[in-house]
C-alpha cells in the first residue's frame, strides 16, 4: 500500500514545482522521506536553499523553506538513517552547485 501511495504521490508532485518546502514534523504527515548526507557524492541531489519563494519557483534542487504546509509545493521529512530516505540530499554553498546527480533515478521527477 505505501508503494501505491507513493507512485500516486510523485504523480501529483510532477505537476507542482517542487521549490517551497514545508518541514513536517512527523514522517505521515510528509510526502518525501529524506536523508541528509555528508558529502555530495552521496546524494541524490545537491540541494541550494534560497531566501524567497519566487527564487525556487520550477527548480527541483532550489528550495525556499516555507512556514505552513499549505504554502508548500512538497512536505519533507528528515529521517535518522539512509535505508529510511526516499531522496537523499546535499546542502550545499552556492547556486551553481544546485543539481541532480547523474546516476539519480529521482531526476525530474520532482518537477
Amino acid at each position: 500500500m505505501h508503494g501505491v501511495c507513493f507512485v500516486f504521490l510523485l504523480l501529483a508532485v510532477g505537476v507542482a514545482s517542487a521549490g517551497s518546502i514545508y518541514i513536517a514534523e512527523y514522517e505521515y504527515n510528509a510526502d518525501l522521506n529524506v536523508y541528509v548526507t555528508d558529502y555530495e557524492y552521496q546524494a541524490d541531489a545537491s540541494i541550494w536553499v534560497c531566501d524567497y519563494d519566487y527564487q525556487a519557483d520550477g527548480e527541483d534542487c532550489i528550495w525556499y523553506f516555507c512556514d505552513y504546509d499549505y504554502q508548500a509545493d512538497v512536505s519533507i521529512h528528515y529521517v535518522d538513517y539512509e535505508y529510511q530516505a526516499d531522496l537523499k540530499v546535499f546542502f550545499c554553498d552556492y547556486e551553481y552547485q544546485a543539481e541532480w546527480e547523474d546516476t539519480s533515478p529521482w531526476m525530474k521527477r520532482l518537477h
